[in-house]
């Protein structure tokens, strides 16, 4: 360890570290589609595989909050600070305080979830009380995932540790545990339930465990693995704390949107909140990919400029991650508008996941993919308030668009559940979309008028390129799927993949040719 100065980055230091992020994340997608297809094919839209959605989604959010959200924006720029001072003992001290402080807490709100789950049902999805059966299952699957919460918010404050050393691969290859032990469930487990959806929740727990067991030795080699002390009045611990509380909300906004939208999914016609939840997977590919690389790489490079003081270099980092997210995110939500419904077939179709489900998954996919640019821009835009430890703005943020939120999914899905219209479930995603682009524009306006934003030369041209190459994308893919026609009706599922692999590199091929026609070159990405 080391607490000098930080040095210059290298120029072209946080691309490397955002690629190795990336990569490592590619893994854990693909084996999350392998997983998703599955899950389709063997539970289709049922009510049970509804019941696990939302109590799979509850504890998700709280792992938000106390793991990858709330805790790792408050806890980074602080550990940072610590070792800027050059004390190994304090920050050895600090770790091992804030990790005894951090299982505490986590343990204690596990136990509540598990105790009070029939009450958490009951608020999370109201629509489900009057079915018994199903009501049950969602508290015994409760029961079995809140547990989780505890080991997945020990492996995040180690991937936190790890992350600020600029060890970034092996806290984000970890992931592909989750979605093989998931798949392992549905393999071997489900057979042996009486509901095999309980095998789902199950699965979530195991892995939680699995992936902390994988990630703690890591700590070990860094000569700082946590001793559990209670920590809470070690003052380090206590501003933590204090930073914590309003990032509650602006962490997780996108989370806390999809959660009020499962609450109101839950009153619409049954497979509502699986299309829903197999949606948001697919939204989650590329924000996985790019966006929560981006902002994981950053937030650490963010925190060392600021405690370096260094303005100039903390804004021009600030303006290479939002330049790449728009260069990752646009693209990436157009692709994803236009070919909906083959992606929802090929991924999930078959089984008891009919033609009917694809087209329905697809309107709520089509509908919450043009969010997309602006969730990866507030993974950059996030982290310039937590580097600096300011938490109160993005919760202000938050506030105002989880507001916006329901307002919005009540305007959008009240008319369509009313007149008994299929696709009600397409206002909650539209709605979701919508305030993810509201938020972004909250959080970029804070910047700019703290002054804390000074866009770089040449964002004129940045985005004239990215709107012709995606013009030039857009042509592609429409000719394809115009000449493939309905993707649902093709009988053979290789056929689908095949036609779908073609027009997904078609398209990503259209766009970098375009993108290197019109002059971007490899330096143009590079901090």
């Amino acid at each position: 360890m080391s607490g000098a100065a930080p040095k210059p980055a290298r120029r072209g230091g946080l691309l490397r570290s955002t690629s190795i992020f990336s990569a490592m994340t590619l893994l854990s997608r693909i084996a999350g589609f392998a997983r998703d297809a599955l899950q389709s094919r063997i539970f289709g839209s049922s009510a049970a595989m509804d019941a696990f959605v939302i109590a799979y989604r509850i504890p998700n959010y709280l792992r938000r909050i106390f793991a990858e959200g709330s805790m790792q924006m408050a806890f980074v720029p602080v550990l940072n600070e610590i070792r800027e001072r050059g004390d190994d003992a304090a920050l050895k001290e600090f770790v091992d305080r804030m990790a005894g402080a951090l299982f505490s807490v986590v343990f204690v709100v596990s136990g509540i979830g598990m105790l009070a789950a029939p009450v958490i049902a009951g608020l999370f999805a109201p629509g489900s009380v009057d079915e018994p059966e199903k009501f049950g299952l969602i508290v015994e699957m409760l029961r079995i995932t809140f547990p989780y919460l505890l080991f997945i918010s020990m492996m995040a404050l180690v991937a936190s540790v790890l992350n600020s050393f600029g060890k970034f691969a092996l806290p984000a290859v970890t992931p592909v545990l989750h979605n093989l032990v998931m798949i392992a469930a549905m393999l071997w487990l489900a057979p042996r339930f009486d509901e095999p959806a309980k095998a789902l929740a199950w699965g979530v727990l195991i892995a939680g465990i699995l992936q902390l067991l994988v990630l703690w030795p890591a700590l070990g080699r860094l000569g700082i693995r946590p001793t559990f002390k209670p920590g809470f009045g070690h003052p380090d611990v206590r501003r933590v704390a204090k930073l914590m509380v309003p990032t509650l909300f602006s962490s997780s906004v996108a989370q806390l949107n999809l959660l009020v939208g499962t609450m109101f999914a839950s009153v619409l016609v049954t497979g509502s909140q699986t299309w829903l939840y197999l949606s948001d997977r697919l939204v989650e590919f590329p924000l996985g990919l790019f966006g929560v690389a981006i902002g994981t790489v950053i937030l650490p490079h963010l925190s060392r400029r600021h405690a370096a003081a260094d303005a100039d270099g903390y804004s021009a980092a600030l303006d290479w991650g939002l330049r790449l997210a728009l260069l990752a995110g646009v693209p990436a939500a157009l692709g994803l508008l236009l070919l909906a419904e083959p992606l929802t077939s090929v991924v999930y179709q078959g089984g008891k996941f009919t033609p009917h489900d694809t087209r329905m998954a697809a309107i709520s996919l089509s509908a919450m993919s043009i969010g997309i640019p602006a969730f990866m821009l507030s993974k950059v835009l996030s982290p310039a308030f937590y580097a600096r430890q300011d938490t109160r703005t993005p919760m202000r943020a938050a506030i105002y668009t989880v507001v916006a939120n329901v307002l919005m999914t009540i305007a959008f899905t009240l008319p369509l559940w009313l007149n008994d219209i299929d696709g009600a479930h397409g206002g909650i995603a539209l709605a979701t979309g919508l305030a993810g682009i509201f938020n972004a524009w909250l959080l970029w306006r804070y910047l700019r008028r703290d002054g804390l934003l000074r866009p770089q030369p040449s964002w004129g041209k940045h985005l004239l390129r990215i709107a012709l190459s995606c013009a030039a994308m857009a042509a592609v893919v429409l000719a394809i799927s115009q000449w493939v026609g309905d993707w649902t009706a093709i009988a053979s599922p290789w056929h689908r993949v095949g036609w779908l692999l073609a027009t997904v590199a078609a398209g990503a091929g259209t766009y970098g040719v375009a993108l290197i026609a019109l002059g971007l070159r490899p330096r143009d990405l590079r901090h």
